[in-house]
């Protein structure tokens, strides 16, 4: 009777608790967003999901898979919008996103431009707040209710979550699609049926569409299915090549195909959809100017597809076969976003990273970013969780036990499948040369706090109801329990009140936060920039400080996706480095974006070369600007 009573009211207090936690996380994105003007991305990936629901055409972005964008233009739909299609870049360019995102955001549609960026975001942050519940639903699973609110909290005001959450981007929405993916999945491997086979199948589908660096989880997949099928084999007591345990790997690898036919099934269905309207003849075109230079460049012969001389450029000649075939085009669209990326990605990009600027990539850049820019109360949970696991095997270790690692897993298997994940995830990262911001690692944040939570939980002992009862057969066996467990418990809530000051104090300034370790909001660009710390977020705030102080004429260098003249009008003059000193012809301000600024003034590495007039020589202690425009864009007076 009792232990019911406590399950109930845990249920009751975490549900209420959690409907609070999003609610507060929506009104943060939801005032932030209305603050912010359109970031780099999102000029592209706004017109994009537009033109996806309004004409079915997929001539636009073709680098990023469609459901975020498409999702985030449905209000859209209900407003009265022109979109350019009558412009050259609709009509002849290959890709024109940026074009056709300047002209429909800010040119066509009457002084809308910053109702469409805020309406545009109304999805990303539903999608934001999804993931949110279905972090606390699978840690719902493994901790409990009550315990479940803290990785739901720590996600929801998580700096980083609350920045890219409101944006018309993949970043978030592959999140989402990583967690939805790995809960399907697992959920089905634990438990197999029918449905949770179809629903697996749909949840796979659905990470495809978000983003396509969810195609990690294919590997992971067939890791997941090789150690349950260890497993199973072990418990029956069969031997590793006996018939029996044959049959069940041949089972598993059957169950996979079927889960990722399902997904591919569904991203084909999409992709049909959003595909229809596009010509044929124009799909082509635009494909084969795309791939011109993939692999090598073009292979009229085929002998790249040839077993004896086989390419990458093979897969560039199916996807160009595949681009103008009925039914299999929405496929072939698929296929020429999955290489634009993986060209992309070989590539790197040029990036500014603790003094330094390049387009190599640093093998450093992900776990310094991580250790500057997460909060510091949730790096001491973190690294509490770390420490008291790895404290937990070592003390595991010591003890002669002959199955310890098989019954780890087959009781944690949820659990080991996210540590899996993040592991697998993270050396990717670190080995990739795009090196764009902390944005690239967010699909591991929710399952690093799961794993945290559970981590932390088994240094208290015990499930809720458990840890309730304990303590209070315990009270009679003296003091040091009680006062050991209210430390306990005053540990998590001090570093939980820590958090909510971190994040009032950054208000609104999120995509800038970095802890105190690396600066604060005010002085993180130091490390690094880009999405980190400067994607364009303060153009407005530049055109409110301009109005304000009634400057008439002002020289400009921005970096990110808005259109200067929309909100500075006649008053901006644009610049960069190479032209010179404007007060020399007479113009007396200059705003700079701290992007363009930390890359000029850094020291190139090898393989990147920084001409001495790209380095705003005539600026004497850049980082002590007259004014700035939000925290990105710094503000100088010249005379």
């Amino acid at each position: 009777m009792f232990p019911n009573i406590i399950s109930r009211f845990s249920n009751a207090i975490s549900i209420t608790l959690l409907v609070f936690i999003l609610a507060v996380s929506a009104v943060i994105m939801l005032t932030v967003s209305s603050q912010e003007t359109a970031i780099m991305d999102e000029l592209a990936h706004i017109p994009s999901g537009y033109s996806y629901d309004r004409f079915l055409d997929y001539r636009l972005n073709p680098e990023h898979p469609p459901l975020a964008k498409a999702l985030a233009a449905i209000p859209l739909l209900f407003k009265k919008l022109n979109f350019p299609t009558n412009q050259e870049a609709w009509q002849k360019e290959v890709n024109g996103q940026w074009a056709a995102g300047t002209q429909f955001i800010y040119e066509v549609n009457d002084a809308k431009a910053d109702s469409i960026v805020f309406w545009s975001r109304i999805f990303p942050i539903i999608l934001t707040l999804l993931l949110i519940l279905f972090t606390y639903w699978w840690a719902k699973k493994l901790v409990g209710p009550l315990w479940a609110l803290l990785p739901a909290f720590l996600t929801a005001l998580s700096p980083h979550i609350l920045a890219h959450g409101h944006y018309v981007t993949t970043d978030i929405a592959a999140a989402l699609g990583f967690f939805l993916g790995m809960y399907g999945f697992i959920r089905y491997l634990m438990a197999p049926s029918k449905k949770r086979l179809w629903l697996a199948g749909i949840a796979f589908g659905i990470a495809m569409l978000m983003k396509f660096s969810t195609v990690l989880l294919i590997p992971l997949f067939v890791f997941f299915i090789i150690i349950r099928w260890w497993l199973r084999t072990k418990e029956s007591g069969d031997k590793v090549f006996s018939k029996q345990s044959f049959l069940r790997i041949i089972k598993y690898v059957l169950r996979l195909v079927v889960v990722m036919a399902i997904g591919f099934a569904l991203v084909w269905a999409v992709y049909f959809l959003f595909t229809i309207n596009y010509p044929p003849e124009r799909q082509l075109s635009d494909t084969t100017f795309i791939l011109n230079s993939f692999g090598g460049g073009p292979d009229p012969s085929w002998q790249k597809c040839l077993p004896s001389s086989f390419g990458i450029r093979c897969l560039a000649d199916i996807n160009l076969w595949l681009s103008n075939k009925p039914v299999l085009r929405g496929l072939g669209q698929y296929m020429l976003g999955v290489l634009m990326v993986t060209q992309r990605s070989s590539g790197g990009n040029t990036a500014y990273f603790l003094g330094d600027v390049g387009n190599g990539g640093w093998w450093s850049y992900f776990p310094t970013v991580f250790a500057l820019k997460e909060t510091i109360p949730s790096l001491i949970l973190i690294a509490l969780g770390l420490l008291l696991a790895i404290k937990r095997f070592i003390k595991n270790t010591k003890k002669q036990h002959q199955d310890r690692l098989f019954n780890y897993l087959d009781l944690n298997f949820a659990e080991f499948a996210m540590l899996s994940l993040v592991i697998f995830y993270w050396i990717y990262s670190i080995r990739s040369p795009l090196n764009i911001g902390f944005r690239h690692i967010l699909p591991t944040i929710p399952f690093i706090y799961i794993l945290t939570t559970i981590s932390i939980k088994k240094w208290f002992g015990g499930t809720e109801i458990q840890i309730s009862s304990t303590l209070i057969s315990k009270i009679s066996s003296g003091a040091k329990f009680i006062i050991t467990q209210i430390l306990k418990i005053g540990v998590v809530w001090l570093l939980c009140v820590w958090l909510i000051f971190e994040v009032a104090l950054a208000y609104p300034f999120y995509l800038s936060y970095f802890n105190e370790i690396g600066g604060g909001i005010w002085r993180g660009y130091q490390y690094v920039t880009d999405s980190n710390y400067d994607w364009g977020q303060d153009l407005g705030r530049l055109g409110s400080f301009v109005e304000k102080n009634n400057i008439d004429k002002i020289a400009v260098d921005f970096f990110g996706g808005g259109k200067v003249g929309y909100y500075l009008d006649e008053k901006y003059v644009p610049w960069e480095s190479k032209k010179g000193d404007p007060a020399e012809q007479g113009i007396n301000w200059i705003a700079i974006s701290i992007n363009s600024l930390q890359s000029a003034k850094a020291k190139p590495n090898q393989d990147y070369e920084l001409k001495p007039e790209n380095t705003y020589s005539f600026i004497q202690n850049y980082q002590t600007p007259y004014a700035r425009a939000g925290t990105s864009i710094f503000i100088y007076k010249l005379k």
